[in-house]
């Protein structure tokens, strides 16, 4: 039974990771007929960088598909996982999974992107008040400051914030999920780290402007 036990959350975690892996800015960029989006602009197979193609349609495809791949593998275990004892942990888990397989896909040489599509995507499997508010969090920042990476690191910092503020009791919170968010915060903020040198800088390129000049 404790081989069963450890066998479906790893098989949850895996099939996470196998989705998240599928890099959908090089997928629809080749099913719309446009070029390779890691050979041009940022070079980072994500939504943004889809747009700078001129083909806003393919930018948003990609940004939706990108959310779906983060809360399918939760809404699955979600769903299906319960007969077989799996609960909010393993939901976390198989989401972080499947962030991870974004930024490192196993099918497209372990380069992928930053991960803030799907890591949302994943934020609204676990509960979609905590997405909602994270992306409000995004929406305020980008707004106010016009700086994408900005607000992406500020939703980042506040996803786990917001959980524990939104489930109240320290003691009520589950530690897997918490864990999982964390870690997801992390790798968020590592993955913006030239964008942070930037922001520092002061050449970091607002939403809606020109890139900054040094």
């Amino acid at each position: 039974m404790n081989s069963l036990q450890a066998f479906f959350p790893a098989a949850a975690a895996l099939l996470g990771y196998l989705i998240g892996s599928l890099s959908f800015a090089v997928i629809v960029s080749r099913v719309m007929g446009l070029n390779d989006p890691r050979t041009y602009g940022s070079k980072n197979p994500g939504a943004t960088n889809v747009l700078r193609s001129g083909s806003k349609a393919a930018a948003i495809v990609t940004l939706l598909l990108d959310a779906a791949k983060g809360w399918l593998p939760v809404a699955l275990v979600h769903w299906f996982g319960q007969p077989y004892g799996l609960g909010e942990g393993t939901m976390a888990m198989a989401g972080l999974a499947a962030f991870i397989g974004h930024l490192y896909p196993i099918f497209f040489r372990f380069v992928g992107g930053k991960g803030v599509a799907t890591a949302l995507g994943v934020l609204l499997g676990i509960g979609p008040m905590l997405g909602l508010a994270v992306a409000a969090t995004w929406l305020a920042m980008a707004w106010f400051f016009r700086y994408s990476s900005l607000a992406s690191l500020t939703a980042a910092v506040a996803a786990p914030i917001l959980y524990v503020l939104g489930d109240g009791l320290a003691w009520y919170l589950n530690k897997g999920v918490l864990l999982a968010l964390s870690v997801m915060s992390l790798l968020l903020v590592y993955r913006h780290a030239e964008n942070i040198g930037r922001l520092a800088r002061g050449t970091e390129s607002r939403l809606g402007g020109k890139k900054a000049k040094p």
